[in-house]
């Protein structure tokens, strides 16, 4: 037999050892690395924290790779994650998979957070369109523990859109608390409480699979690089991590590395300075550079000083200086020439120009940004390839390469100072490269879910950029307006807004938009996912047009409606129409909370406003058909319905309203039709499926009735008034112990539940447990006195003079 062949590397086995080859310097961080290794977790020398700090370009990254190959020699099993993962959720979603990778798949932690991530996508399209607002709001215990939750998943958005944006009140309303909104069944209060607080229960199961692995390893060694940008989200829980009795015991045998450009938060670390390893990198040393230069060919000394000078040490420049180090001679050469001194194609050379001014770019952007004739003398898949050979372009072939910052920022100010022309010229053109990637994918998506789809959002933003680049105090008002917009569809995105303009502030220059952008960064990050301080700023330092100031304050006092503060939420309404008497948003919103308060004929007076400045705004149709409903005028509410539903035949809202009512008026044939178009149009549409339970139930239907409240459970789990309406059905159909336990779950949820207290005193009357049944309805009473039903059995009860 012939002998077997060695396996051959791939491709990237020969890029990374060709990259760690080169790796030059850095001996002495190594080193102690690597020590740490060899002491057991009971030396006092050993170290479980490692902090690795320094300014962008001084390689941390590449210490950090290095460090990550030391830990895999020394057995251990690793994970790295960088700001791209910027929730305390996406940090454990990326540990599990590249641990699986390594053949130990934390399998109890990913169950909970694919739970997650269904659940809490399912209950934030629910909740956006459900249409019923309790007349009062949430207590301030459930409101807490919402908040606590939600502040924490908004702080760290992690399923994309959707980890901030379900309001903490919306959720804790007239509910007991987000564990009312999507607890369950018994078997599902582990998954209520996930939704409530997330961190807090996966941060257990994290910590016991990390011990469960590191029972058969050596050791474990986990990273978090670019921690400057993801600490601000994940600091206090990695400090928490380390707090004993907090999340249970980390393993002994655990190093965590965290890379950052700060010093770690005294507040939160200085007691724990023993357990860190506190690692400041700073510019190469000039053995450690003149060892780069010299592996790269570069050893005439005159060339060398030149490189030392004008890199002064940076990782970054050395290396780069180290390609293309030029001539001795030249002493006044700027760093961007430097960066390019090796290319004297001037189109080359204008093309890795214009390409520092997008943020990120790929082969179209190129094309936008160089400009290129089609007939030139090269192609643009020609240079984009070759931008991908410069040793500073990261993320390569991505679609979303980037510039070094380092290398980046002296590019920007060359341009911007060297051709103000040409520099605003190219940002135009960015400008509407990107317009018209955002117009294409805003292409059928309701208005007002615009900022809710990643791809319009990020060229929406890229707008914003490119044009504060080019006309900063012009373009200003137009991204202020947008941050309007934003905050009201997706106001946890509102630091990539505010971020935007800070760094258009430190590319253009203009104290105005850095000032602009640093007081919206704090505002945002001091909040969490609330507006409410950022269009403060806006209220009050910007020139907003009446409509746009109208605008903010609908937009803070629909936040402040929903963290249940009334009273300030009318007032903005009311100033919002002050300045603005058309603003049908407004008339709209504060109809919405005079009917929420029982204020019935004040919330119709501003709808009649509302419709009379928009006639056809389906929204305020919908609305007045809604407070018809509550106020008891089905037969108004029908009217109203039906011509909300002709304005707007794609909305499923209107039909399951107008489905209510019909089964209200006792035509279960037409509701069970309503509900059935509704469905069709939404099929995630929970609420409706609930309600169609109760047509079904009417019908003599209560297996098709059950299959709905399943399925609505799936989508919400363990909403209370699902648990309910399942004892409705049990109950009609004379189930009366299974109806009682039904009951008992919903109440579980929610102790405020009045309507379960009614239903569940019949099923205990129908039981022979009369006490029980009038117990049942005095606490109805109790919390809802105007709850005429149960007023009405109560004294029937009384009135049989049964025990």
């Amino acid at each position: 037999m012939p002998p077997t062949s060695p396996r051959r590397l791939s491709l990237q086995q020969i890029i990374e050892g060709q990259r760690r080859a080169a790796f030059v310097g850095r001996r002495a961080e190594l080193d102690l690395y690597r020590r740490n290794f060899t002491l057991p977790p009971e030396d006092p020398r050993h170290r479980f924290v490692f902090h690795v700090r320094g300014n962008a370009g001084v390689g941390k990254t590449s210490l950090v790779r290095e460090w990550r190959e030391a830990a895999a020699e020394f057995g251990a099993v690793t994970a790295s994650v960088d700001e791209s993962a910027d929730s305390v959720p996406d940090v454990l979603a990326a540990f599990a998979a590249q641990f699986a990778e390594q053949g130990y798949p934390l399998k109890a932690l990913d169950r909970l957070l694919d739970i997650y991530r269904r659940a809490l996508h399912e209950a934030a399209g629910q909740l956006a369109a459900d249409n019923e607002t309790p007349p009062a709001g949430p207590s301030a215990g459930a409101l807490a523990a919402a908040q606590a939750g939600l502040i924490a998943a908004g702080a760290i958005p992690v399923v994309g859109a959707l980890a901030g944006g379900i309001d903490p009140a919306v959720l804790a309303r007239g509910a007991g608390g987000l564990r009312a909104v999507f607890g369950g069944r018994a078997r599902l209060q582990e998954e209520a409480r996930l939704l409530a607080e997330p961190i807090r229960v996966l941060s257990p199961v994290f910590v016991a699979e990390i011990d469960r692995v590191a029972d058969t390893v050596p050791w474990v060694a986990l990273f978090l690089d670019t921690y400057e940008r993801t600490a601000p989200q994940l600091d206090r829980w990695v400090s928490d991590l380390l707090t004993p009795g907090r999340y249970g015991d980390l393993p002994a045998n655990l190093v965590l590395t965290l890379a950052g450009q700060r010093r770690l938060d005294p507040v939160r670390w200085g007691d724990r300075s023993r357990l860190v390893a506190d690692v400041p990198l700073g510019p190469f040393t000039e053995a450690e550079s003149r060892q780069l230069l010299h592996g790269r060919g570069v050893v005439e000394e005159p060339v060398v000083r030149e490189v030392l000078r004008l890199s002064g040490g940076l990782p970054v420049l050395v290396s780069t200086l180290a390609t293309n180090p030029g001539a001795a001679g030249e002493a006044n050469a700027t760093a961007v020439e430097r960066f390019l001194a090796g290319e004297s194609d001037p189109v080359r050379r204008a093309a890795a120009l214009a390409c520092a001014l997008p943020r990120r770019f790929d082969e179209d952007l190129v094309a936008v940004a160089v400009a290129a004739p089609q007939d030139g003398p090269y192609a643009v898949p020609e240079l984009y390839n070759w931008l991908h050979e410069l040793p500073f372009v990261a993320e390569r072939h991505s679609g979303r390469s980037r510039y070094h910052a380092v290398v980046r920022a002296p590019m920007l100010r060359l341009q911007r100072t060297g051709s103000p022309q040409r520099w605003k010229a190219t940002h135009d053109r960015l400008a509407e490269a990107f317009e018209a990637r955002r117009d294409a994918a805003g292409e059928g998506i309701d208005p007002e879910r615009l900022w809710a789809e990643q791809q319009w959002r990020r060229a929406a933003l890229e707008v914003l950029y490119h044009r504060l680049c080019a006309r900063p105090r012009t373009a200003l008002p137009e991204a202020l307006r947008a941050g309007i917009s934003l905050c009201d569809q997706r106001p946890y995105r509102a630091r990539h807004w505010a971020q935007i303009i800070a760094e258009a502030g430190e590319d253009a220059d203009d104290a105005v938009l850095r000032e602009w952008g640093r007081d919206l960064l704090a505002a945002v990050t001091d909040h969490g996912p609330r507006p409410t301080a950022a269009l403060g700023l806006l209220l009050t330092r910007a020139e907003l047009t009446d409509r746009d100031r109208a605008a903010a304050l609908v937009v803070r006092a629909w936040d402040r409606f929903r963290a249940g503060e009334l009273d300030a939420a009318l007032s903005d309404h009311g100033r919002a129409i002050a300045v603005d008497p058309r603003c049908e948003r407004a008339h709209q919103g504060r109809a919405v909370i005079l009917r929420s308060l029982g204020r019935y004929e004040e919330a119709l007076a501003d709808l009649d406003r509302a419709e009379e400045i928009a006639p056809a705004w389906a929204w305020a149709v919908r609305e007045r058909g809604e407070t018809y409903r509550r106020m008891g005028r089905l037969e108004e509410a029908l009217t109203v319905l039906d011509r909300a539903h002709a304005l707007n035949p794609s909305d499923a809202v209107p039909l399951g309203s107008r489905g209510l009512v019909r089964h209200g008026l006792g035509r279960h044939e037409d509701a069970l039709d309503d509900f059935d178009r509704a469905i069709a149009l939404w099929p995630e549409y929970a609420w409706a499926l609930v309600r169609r339970s109760r047509v079904r139930t009417a019908l003599g239907d209560p297996v098709g009735a059950l299959a709905d409240l399943d399925r609505a459970e799936e989508l919400t789990p363990g909403r209370a008034g699902t648990e309910g309406e399942r004892g409705e059905v049990y109950r009609a159909t004379g189930r009366y112990g299974e109806a009682v336990a039904c009951y008992d779950r919903a109440l579980a949820l929610n102790p405020d539940y009045a309507w379960a207290h009614g239903s569940r005193a019949l099923a205990l009357e129908a039981l022979g447990r009369l006490a029980e049944a009038r117990a049942a309805l005095d606490r109805a009473l109790e919390l809802d006195p105007s709850y005429g039903w149960a007023r009405e059995h109560r004294e029937r009860l009384e009135a049989t003079g049964e025990p």
